[in-house]
């Protein structure tokens, strides 16, 4: 069988211009009509997809904004500074629910929902995890004393909690907190399949390539994935499970075919890249980085639901 070409792409469908420094962090809402970014401005912006209006821009950080959450109903926003604090906001309104929690000693570097939405999940490159109850907003029950960690994941039951370090990958039960598995990789971004039988972490400068885990026996399903030169800052999987998008330092978003892990396309930025995400049906690639804008990316037209070149 001959190997798809590999498609190459510099230009996007449109940019979305609203912060003023790095954007550091996006996310569709379920609604599909709206996205939420964060940026080293200090601010979230609320968006109307369809529109690229700012709905809301959202103040309240006094440091950079580094991560991001959405809670699986859209209910729910969730923001980290480098300061240590978070802020959750009003889902709809963009209104803040809280003032900013001074959550962490040093600066946050991820946070997650659970599947339920019930708790928020908080990593700093300082130590430890820690968990919150979303209708009090204190913590809840016992830290995990992980070491500095760079990405945090629920798996999609929520039945299991990935933890990504500089030098390696903790599983933990969240509920009691043990941990399960523990291997060595130096990981910088963390991304489960929508069912939950596969974890892929992405490398940072000294192994930039993306790893597949069988979470029944924690090995390596695969030989690695290959192509970034650099930090792999984000990983995206669109939710029929068959795309995979990873951005990196080198200023490119690539694009992967999960079930044989070819590597179909690319989308060249201008400057480096943070974040990416899939819009909600699937079609398109949001990401964002230090050009201060999220730039839209369309799939190739020949990319088939399957994930497969026609």
């Amino acid at each position: 069988m001959s190997q798809p070409e590999l498609i190459s792409n510099t230009t996007p469908i449109r940019d979305f211009k609203g912060h003023e420094r790095t954007v550091t962090a996006v996310a569709v809402f379920p609604d599909r009509r709206r996205m939420i970014t964060g940026s080293h401005d200090k601010t979230l912006c609320l968006w109307d997809l369809e529109t690229g209006v700012v709905l809301k821009k959202m103040e309240g950080h006094r440091d950079e904004v580094w991560a991001l959450g959405v809670s699986r109903d859209g209910r729910i926003i969730a923001g980290g500074d480098f300061g240590g604090e978070i802020i959750a906001w009003h889902g709809k309104t963009g209104k803040s629910l809280t003032q900013p929690i001074k959550a962490h000693s040093n600066g946050i570097s991820s946070v997650d929902f659970s599947p339920d939405g019930t708790v928020l999940a908080t990593s700093s490159w300082g130590s430890v995890t820690k968990f919150w109850c979303t209708k009090t907003w204190l913590t809840q029950g016992n830290s995990i004393n992980c070491g500095g960690a760079n990405c945090i994941r629920y798996s999609p039951s929520g039945e299991l909690l990935a933890i990504a370090t500089s030098k390696d990958i903790q599983i933990y039960n969240p509920g009691t907190r043990k941990r399960v598995a523990s291997f060595e990789a130096n990981t910088t971004s963390l991304a489960w399949t929508p069912d939950g039988t596969r974890l892929l972490s992405g490398g940072d400068k000294t192994d930039p390539t993306i790893q597949e885990w069988d979470p029944l026996t924690w090995k390596q399903v695969s030989l690695p994935w290959e192509g970034h030169t650099s930090h792999i800052w984000a990983i995206a999987i669109d939710s029929t499970g068959t795309l995979v998008a990873s951005a990196s330092w080198n200023s490119h978003v690539r694009l992967w075919q999960l079930s044989d892990r070819r590597n179909i396309g690319i989308f060249e930025h201008s400057s480096w890249l943070n974040t990416v995400t899939f819009s909600v049906d699937g079609r398109h690639i949001l990401s964002g980085g230090g050009d201060n804008k999220i730039s839209e990316w369309e799939l190739p037209k020949g990319i088939s639901k399957s994930g497969a070149p026609r």
